[in-house]
């Protein structure tokens, strides 16, 4: 269990603390609340821009990297469609460094035409090299597109095509930085060894004056109920082709999101799981097989796929990733199954407390979803989860008219 204090600032700023006694270091994580959902249709990528443009330095400092380095700390970040999340570790006594370097970049960022240049070409060719010029590197974003007609989970995180970001002009950047990096949109959180009280006032003493002007964040638009199966052929110079099958389900605060979740570990989470067992090891039609859920904010994808043998029709392999589907409709799961996957969460989470970095992360992430209880009530949820239930879950989701298939076939 993590335990925590909370502040929201009068400017919007939500402050996340917990005392741990074990570590010797202070974790810094601040999330803010922006992802790829929140670009316009023909300006995407924005979000992935500022993940590097955070690191090219404020007004104050004009590398970010060395102060922290200085202070014996690391740093990083990543973004995904829902949120940018940013981190520092460094020994605790130096805290005050990793929230001033923050705050000010929070405020201060500097976004120069030639600071904007560079970053840009650094993400067109990272577009590049990692989605159009590497072999199955535009898969997911065909799947996305299939999958999703309306909201903007339909563009991965790196956006459409690189050239949004290389016509993104100053102002536009610049908008983007008002609009979200502020303290309304931005969750901070400090894990270290400290009274709770010192760090609550530590944080508020670096962000209590930030301003929090901006326009309002435009409403996004859901995704409308799928009522016929989708499908897209692709040839690509790759060398095996790929079945890839998606399903709509709930958003990661429905119940769904948990039988959605224990369903896909039993499918393929690890290599006692089905899928490599009957499809790989048993069968012999797949080279690789997995299944996963998106675990979006709004709702989200379940994804089963596989990468097919030399010797394997396209037809067989679909038929048998269906298989594998309707079999958990009928309910065909054993208590060892269940039991497996829930002591495998368990015992992720219980790992997961121990480091002091996870442990802000968590903070920050469960209070963005809305549901700050589930921090430390989903192993519980877990672990209520009956069989019928995941049979219930696969029934209304496995349906062939709400099934978006991808055949990515080796030319």
């Amino acid at each position: 269990m993590i335990k925590y204090r909370q502040k929201i600032l009068p400017n919007g700023l939500t402050i996340m603390v917990n005392r741990d006694s074990a570590s010797k270091l202070a974790a810094v994580n601040i999330l803010y609340m922006v992802g790829a959902r929140n670009e316009d249709e023909d300006k995407t990528g924005f979000a992935h821009l500022f993940e590097h443009l955070m690191f090219r330095g404020t007004h104050n400092v004009p590398e970010f990297d060395v102060p922290v380095q200085m202070a014996c700390g690391e740093t990083n970040a990543f973004t995904n469609n829902d949120y940018i999340n940013f981190y520092i570790t460094l020994p605790k006594e130096n805290l005050a460094t990793a929230l001033w370097l923050e705050s000010d970049r929070m405020q201060n960022l500097n976004i120069s035409e030639e600071a904007c240049s560079t970053e840009k070409q650094v993400v067109i060719e990272e577009f590049k090299q990692r989605y159009l010029n590497q072999p199955y590197g535009d898969e997911l974003m065909l799947l996305r597109s299939l999958a999703y007609k309306c909201h903007p989970y339909r563009w991965a995180t790196i956006g459409i095509s690189p050239e949004h970001i290389e016509r993104a002009t100053l102002d536009d950047v610049r908008t983007f930085y008002k609009l979200h990096y502020r303290p309304s949109r931005a969750i901070l959180a400090i894990s270290a060894d400290m009274p709770e009280e010192e760090m609550l006032d530590m944080a508020t003493t670096y962000f209590a004056h930030i301003d929090d002007s901006g326009a309002t964040i435009a409403p996004i638009e859901q995704e409308p109920k799928q009522t016929e199966p989708r499908r897209l052929e692709v040839v690509r110079e790759v060398p095996a082709t790929d079945i890839t099958i998606a399903f709509h389900m709930g958003d990661r605060l429905s119940h769904d999101f948990f039988l959605g979740d224990l369903a896909s570990d039993i499918l393929a989470g690890g290599e006692s799981s089905r899928l490599v067992n009957r499809l790989i090891k048993e069968r012999a039609l797949f080279s690789s097989v997995n299944a996963y859920i998106t675990g979006s904010l709004d709702a989200g994808l379940f994804v089963i796929k596989g990468r097919m043998m030399p010797s394997t029709s396209e037809s067989e392999a679909e038929a048998a990733l269906w298989g594998e589907l309707n079999e958990l409709s009928k309910g065909n799961i054993s208590e060892y199954e269940m039991e497996k996957v829930k002591n495998k969460f368990e015992a992720n989470t219980a790992f997961g407390e121990l480091n002091v970095m996870n442990k802000a992360m968590n903070l920050c992430f469960y209070q963005m979803t809305g549901d700050i209880s589930l921090l430390n009530s989903e192993t519980e949820i877990y672990r209520s989860l009956k069989i019928e239930e995941v049979a219930d879950f696969a029934q209304r989701t496995f349906r062939r008219e709400n099934s978006s298939t991808l055949v990515y076939r080796a030319k």
